[in-house]
């Protein structure tokens, strides 16, 4: 249940992250891979400053696993990159249900290289929450599915590249790498490839890549709402959704996480009087009907007729 909680918290404060990014979009028309970039680097600067003054040994880092959290960092970079594609090219309804694709993918690829189970409960609790992130997120609406063949694979390599954070997350923790060291890692690297990829797309777009990257210029409601999402959403929710991955396995961990659509709807109907239709809240009830479920089935010894683990 320690677990449980860790990764409910986790996904309380994601859930506060596309309010304040829409904030900054909105408002300041703030380009995301430029917002992507300050965000990952106000999360590692934010996190060596308090390691500094609390927890010095935290900063270590050995050179044997400095190739991991490379390859950790870029795959947290190009799933924020994906994402932010995948929202450009299908909206949010599609892009949504696509990155929480990942459930599955995490299930599959944590049951194959990670020894993860994969009864048939499990199986269950994935579908039947993808369905409540269809209905949660409007993706029900034929409408928000034209055909868009690059949009559709652009969202689906998001799911992936999201499952490929999840699983790389609990190899660190099977290693035993301490979860916030492994989240200022992972963040520290992201940021230091969105530089180039920032500069690739100004350059694509014929601008000044300065001028881009300090696109808030001096406006300190900008910079402190960066600031915020950094601490806030970002350390608070990534942070302890590693440290949640010491006690789930994997595939749990990213069907919780499922809640987050539940509970941004909640939020923004609250906070920015968005309206909750009745099918969002039956899909909100079936996402966590699945959380229950997983919880059930994982209290509970594999069945003959499950999945073994490879």
């Amino acid at each position: 249940m320690q677990g449980y909680f860790i990764c409910i918290t986790a996904t309380f404060a994601w859930a506060f992250t596309s309010i304040i990014i829409r904030y900054l979009t909105v408002n300041f028309h703030l380009p995301p891979l430029v917002l992507a970039f300050w965000r990952d680097l106000f999360v590692s600067g934010t996190l060596i400053l308090f390691f500094l003054m609390f927890s010095r040994q935290r900063l270590a880092i050995s050179m044997a696993n400095l190739p991991f959290f490379m390859v950790y960092g870029f795959v947290l970079m190009l799933f924020n990159s994906l994402w932010t594609f995948s929202v450009a090219l299908n909206g949010a309804a599609v892009s949504t249900v696509l990155a929480y694709s990942s459930a599955a993918f995490t299930a599959i690829i944590a049951w194959r290289f990670l020894n993860e189970s994969l009864g048939w409960g499990k199986l269950f609790a994935v579908g039947l929450a993808l369905l409540g992130c269809v209905l949660v997120s409007g993706a029900q609406d034929k409408a928000a599915w034209i055909v868009n063949p690059f949009g559709i694979l652009t969202g689906l390599s998001s799911g992936i590249a999201f499952a490929g954070y999840n699983l790389l997350g609990k190899v660190s923790s099977n290693h035993g790498n301490n979860s916030w060291s492994a989240l200022l890692f992972s963040f520290l690297f992201a940021a230091l490839f969105f530089l180039p990829l920032n500069a690739i797309v100004a350059r694509l777009q014929a601008q000044s890549f300065l001028p881009t990257m300090f696109w808030l210029g001096w406006r300190p409601l900008g910079w402190l709402a960066l600031l915020g999402l950094a601490m806030g959403p970002t350390i608070g929710g990534y942070g302890f959704y590693t440290l949640s991955l010491n006690y789930l396995p994997a595939s749990v961990a990213n069907i919780i996480a499922m809640l987050e659509p539940v509970i941004t709807s909640f939020l923004a109907y609250f906070l920015l009087a968005e309206r909750l239709t009745a099918i969002q809240l039956v899909g909100g009830g079936m996402i966590i009907l699945s959380v229950i479920l997983i919880r059930v089935f994982e209290s509970q010894p594999e069945s003959p007729s499950g999945i073994a683990p490879v």
